[in-house]
């Protein structure tokens, strides 16, 4: 099986990878489960010493890496260039803290001593997605060698030349040769991977459809799974809110990574105080935003990563107008060669529409028109998804107390929602479960144990 990698800028094939054979899967992880038996004796300083040099690597070729990701996904170069510095700055924080995080914790009982410890499972598997193919995999891979685990890790099959850049950092910065691989496969044969005994648990970030076939998989096995699925992050715009502010923080937070992000502002959830100003304000800065040549310094918006999936973000854009919402930009696929999908901005969105119902993946917003704030978190906790949301007020006390009513695993108050290592990261509802980044998630993939002395 070959697997081509197509440049969404232009629909052309630029490069082939000959997937993995399941003996070379097979072999890959075996030889992961060996590297793992040494390195999870190796001490925190050593490791620590080797991940701060592969956000070296990461830093000397963060130009190459980011055009790499334009021509696979379609990144504007700029975003990727950011995102790799995102990823270096993840491995020094853990290269930093690891030792910390995992220090064993003293717990007073009757016994002469008793205390709990954390230690690696061994290999695990992380399924990532093709939107952030260095982030996704970065935020999962630095805690969990730190923590002393191995990996291996099938990335999506648009982005293979990421999955093997990955490797290489890995192996330029001097860790064990098959520590961390990546599985040059396609999805059908992931399920063979978390069959595999030697592979003790299972992370994935993409798709609900994804994460129940992984976690059915998994669980059947007794394996443990983390979870990082979609999301549709509500942004309340409140009465007493900036809206020159609010406008432009909502076109930041929607165009993010050509608006392919979980954690993008998607529904935009506007009291009718301010509703009309608003969205004038927004349409302006929705249609602002530069899109073209990922490969160009000046571009803000690339094409969407496939054709298949621009196509399937316009039927859902067409079915809501078909059912009411108005659109008042975009909304249409532009001609010529790529999969460019424009900034669009639905208004009068109601429920039954997929813009209300359903995540939507590329630059397009949704405007909700509510009469108050109670309103306005009912319609925000309206949603199968819990990933993030923001609330935007000039009262930053009342944006802290409607934050805590939202139902998601993050809310920025006056902010764009993002992953942040030193913060934890995950949803809840739809968008799955367990948590990354922080000390919260070094400790997803490690046994817990007590130590008891009588």
């Amino acid at each position: 099986m070959t697997i081509k990698a197509i440049n969404p800028a232009t629909g052309e094939a630029f490069a082939s990878y000959e997937a993995m054979t399941d003996d070379g899967v097979r072999d890959a992880i075996g030889k992961a489960h060996q590297a793992f038996l040494a390195w999870r004796r190796i001490g925190f300083s050593d490791r620590a010493a080797l991940m701060h040099r592969a956000a070296q690597v990461l830093r000397d070729h963060a130009s190459q890496y980011a055009r790499l990701m334009a021509q696979e996904m379609g990144k504007p170069i700029r975003d990727g260039v950011g995102e790799i510095q995102k990823c270096a700055a993840a491995c020094d924080f853990y290269a930093d803290n690891a030792e910390r995080f995992l220090a064993p914790e003293p717990v007073k009982t009757e016994a002469q001593k008793s205390y709990v410890v954390f230690q690696p499972l061994g290999v695990v598997l992380a399924v990532m997605p093709w939107n952030f193919p260095f982030w996704q995999v970065f935020r999962f891979a630095a805690p969990g060698l730190m923590a002393g685990n191995g990996a291996v890790m099938k990335l999506s099959s648009n982005v293979p030349g990421c999955a093997l850049a990955i490797e290489e950092v890995f192996r330029e910065a001097g860790f064990p040769e098959h520590l961390f691989r990546s599985l040059v496969i396609g999805s059908a044969k992931v399920e063979t991977v978390i069959e595999n005994p030697l592979v003790r648990a299972a992370t994935l970030t993409g798709s609900g459809a994804a994460g129940r076939a992984v976690a059915g998989k998994a669980g059947s096995l007794l394996k443990k799974t983390v979870l990082e699925l979609g999301g549709s992050d509500p942004y309340l715009v409140l009465e007493d809110a900036d809206l020159e502010f609010a406008a432009t923080a909502c076109a930041r937070g929607r165009l993010i990574n050509s608006g392919q992000s979980c954690i993008a502002a998607k529904r935009f959830i506007v009291i009718d105080k301010v509703h009309d100003r608003f969205v004038e304000l927004f349409v302006k800065r929705m249609a602002a935003a530069r899109m073209g040549d990922p490969l160009s310094a000046d571009t803000e918006i690339g094409p969407q990563a496939r054709h298949d999936l621009r196509d399937a973000l316009h039927r859902q854009v067409e079915s809501s107008i078909a059912k009411g919402a108005r659109c008042m930009l975009g909304g249409v696929i532009p001609g010529g060669p790529g999969a460019y999908y424009p900034p669009t901005v639905l208004t009068n969105v109601t429920k039954g529409m997929p813009a209300y119902d359903e995540e939507l993946f590329g630059p397009v917003a949704s405007v909700i028109h509510v009469d108050n704030e109670d309103a306005a978190i009912v319609t925000a906790n309206d949603s199968i998804f819990g990933l993030g949301g923001g609330v935007i007020t000039r009262d930053t006390a009342r944006g802290e107390r409607v934050a805590m009513e939202i139902e998601s695993g993050n809310v920025f108050v006056n902010d764009n929602v993002r992953s942040d290592p030193r913060l934890p990261f995950g949803g809840v509802k739809e968008s799955g479960y367990g948590r990354e980044l922080s000390h919260y998630g070094i400790k997803e993939f490690v046994n817990i144990k007590t130590i008891l002395v009588a």
